[in-house]
């Protein structure tokens, strides 16, 4: 129900019919006529004030150990926010201490399993009350849409919250048949203490994602943020303990990678490790929890999705959904289809279409309605947009549309366009991260699937066709861990999401996402004069 509420939110609050863009926004038709006044207004003062801005560590809000702050900017305008607590290396092993108590001596793997289960539930209903706030956090801090943050994201958040409360207890081992008179049953255990990491992309549903499920297995949590965005990570934490959380046992550490990141991911007494990031980033983690204790690793990584139109796909509903897989997010997203194939039959009509939507696209304030594309998170991001468009320039890709900054204010990226792309460009190599979509031709499909898979990546891909056979085909044939038919971007709680190759290790949301969680224990009893074996 929650996929297609999302669903039915995306086609709707945002706008996604062709027919209901570029009538009152002042968009353009041609090459770089793109309308800048919704940029250039005074920005909307978000309607929720900042309260916490402190590390969140055994139940308390505190400062530094160091007392440093930084700096979180509102991506609309380059401009500070609030200045929030810079963890470190001790901040870490302060979290790391309450969390092990916690775990060790505190009541919550000690807990029954509805217990949890109802702490949980309780959140989820404190989150539902405070969504107008929590929503207008994310938009400020991050620069996503407000619509899409309170419509589509808020809801999903919830939701997982109720998919992993509801597994809380029904997590349970085995018995199995030995060969002889033994008694032997499995124990799902719980691992310990976890660490967690999440970006600056999705920062509520990558804390769902990430502590649902350790907390329904009965772990312990320390959470570094990411320190572009660490507002809604502290607001929802401060809530789970209004619900009953123990103290400890969600801990939330705001810092930078090289040090609060690194910290927690070669500390010696964290049994856990779940990052999601880039993939460079994500070879540094993996390497520091192999050279500390060996911890476990979960890695969400990076992606350059293939979305293949086949020659008798609907073409108006394959340009849009092929617009939403990219732009989605102003493109900051793992599995974004990032390299459009459109097999040559189609070509030119896709083509002509995609840019026309491109050019409808409305960029702006995310807190005004209707507003579908909001800022890049920060000026490092923007910039490398900024130069991967030149980069395609360079390389004799066509640039059909945008390619420029709007406004002199933020940090915001005109809606992106180019064609005539060819596999070894940059810009259908590389994760670009951004609203800039590549558009490729291709014969068969034979031809296809071996040009989407010739690429480090393998998270996800889309096919768009109405036969079932070349869906069948496409798909089995496709490297990648999620394969979206005549769809994208379908999110579901209990649908997995992962990648192959080196878009990570294991899988997040559903039942899967447990297995990250759970030791295995195997408990073997002999048996006296059995009855039976």
């Amino acid at each position: 129900m929650a996929a297609r509420r999302i669903s039915s939110f995306l086609s709707r609050s945002l706008s996604l019919s062709p027919a209901s863009f570029g009538r009152n926004y002042g968009f353009g038709r041609g090459m770089h006529r793109f309308s800048t006044a919704a940029v250039l207004e005074e920005p909307i003062t978000p309607p929720v004030q900042i309260n916490y801005t402190k590390l969140l560590i055994n139940g308390l809000f505190v400062d530094s150990a160091s007392g440093k702050t930084f700096p979180t900017l509102d991506p609309r305008t380059g401009e500070v926010i609030a200045h929030v607590a810079e963890g470190e290396a001790e901040d870490i092993n302060r979290a790391v201490s309450a969390a092990r108590k916690a775990f060790d001596e505190g009541p919550w793997p000690k807990m029954s399993a509805y217990e949890r289960a109802r702490i949980m539930l309780r959140f989820a209903d404190l989150v539902e009350k405070h969504m107008d706030e929590i929503a207008a956090l994310e938009t400020w801090d991050n620069g996503k849409p407000h619509e899409q943050a309170l419509k589509a994201e808020l809801p999903m958040f919830v939701r997982l919250f109720h998919y992993y409360a509801g597994w809380a207890d029904k997590i349970h081992g085995l018995t199995v048949p030995a060969d002889g008179p033994y008694h032997v049953q499995t124990l799902h255990e719980p691992i310990g203490v976890a660490g967690q990491i999440i970006p600056w992309n999705f920062p509520l549903l990558m804390f769902a994602w990430k502590v649902g499920p350790a907390l329904a297995c009965g772990n312990t949590i320390v959470l570094k943020t990411a320190e572009q965005t660490p507002l809604t990570g502290l607001y929802v934490a401060k809530l789970f303990h209004e619900a009953g959380l123990p103290p400890g046992v969600l801990n939330v550490v705001s810092g930078y990678g090289p040090t609060a990141g690194a910290a927690l991911a070669s500390h010696m007494d964290v049994d856990k490790l779940a990052f999601t990031g880039s993939t460079d980033t994500g070879k540094i983690v993996l390497e520091l929890a192999a050279r500390s204790n060996l911890k476990s690793v979960t890695l969400e990584l990076g992606g350059k999705s293939p979305f293949i139109i086949c020659e008798d796909a609907d073409i108006d509903k394959a340009v849009e959904q092929a617009h939403f897989a990219l732009f989605f997010n102003q493109g900051q997203c793992c599995c974004a289809g990032s390299r459009t194939y459109v097999h040559e039959r189609v070509y030119d009509e896709f083509l002509e279409k995609a840019k026309a939507r491109a050019i409808r696209r409305t960029v702006g304030d995310p807190f005004k309605k209707g507003i579908e594309q909001g800022p890049q998170i920060d000026s490092e991001q923007f910039e490398k947009v900024l130069r991967y468009i030149r980069s395609g320039i360079e390389s004799n890709a066509t640039l059909e549309c945008g390619g420029e900054r709007v406004g002199s204010k933020g940090f915001f990226i005109q809606p992106t366009v180019f064609s005539s792309v060819e596999d070894n460009m940059l810009i259908a190599q590389d994760e670009i991260f951004g609203p800039v979509q590549t558009i490729l031709k291709f014969k068969d499909n034979d031809e296809v699937i071996k040009r989407a898979n010739k690429t480090k990546y393998g998270l996800a891909a889309g096919v768009f066709t109405r036969s079932l056979d070349t869906a069948n085909t496409v798909s089995r044939g496709l490297r990648a861990g999620t394969v979206w038919v005549n769809c994208y971007d379908v999110f579901d709680a209990a649908i997995p999401f992962g990648g192959y190759k080196m878009s990570g290790i294991g899988r997040e949301k559903g039942i899967y996402s447990l297995n990250n969680y759970l030791q295995v224990k195997a408990v073997v009893t002999p048996l006296k004069n059995p009855a039976w074996l």
